[in-house]
């Protein structure tokens, strides 16, 4: 089963990373290459990407009129940092990998199962 991890970012985590020394940091990005080599070597990486938390647009449809809005967003608490697409084949095994990426200790990081729609009609 598919599954996303969803890795946010607030002003807190971003603090605790700044505050990190120069080794601190190349440690903590070291500990996403080998989770990444790991999970390919394992085939349960199907794809992973920070995100630029500088820009975003929000892009909504009412009454057929595409209304477009720039961000980011300051009244949101959170931001998606990046994510982790997952095949695993359990609930427990997402949440063992989630566990284990460095931003957990800093941030919130979400696990949530991909809907399987590949059997619905088109």
């Amino acid at each position: 089963m598919k599954y996303l991890i969803l890795i946010y970012s607030d002003a807190e985590s971003q603090q605790a990373w700044a505050g990190l020394s120069d080794a601190q940091r190349s440690e903590g990005f070291g500990e996403y290459a080998e989770l990444n080599a790991e999970l390919a070597a394992s085939g349960e990486l199907v794809m992973a990407e920070a995100l630029d938390q500088s820009y975003s647009t929000i892009v909504t449809v009412r009454q057929g009129k595409t209304v477009i809005t720039d961000g980011p967003f300051a009244d949101a608490d959170e931001q998606v940092a990046g994510f982790y697409l997952l095949e695993c084949a359990s609930r427990e095994r997402a949440v063992e990998i989630a566990a284990r990426i460095p931003d957990a200790q800093y941030a919130h990081v979400e696990v949530r199962p991909v809907l399987d729609l590949s059997g619905q009609a088109t």
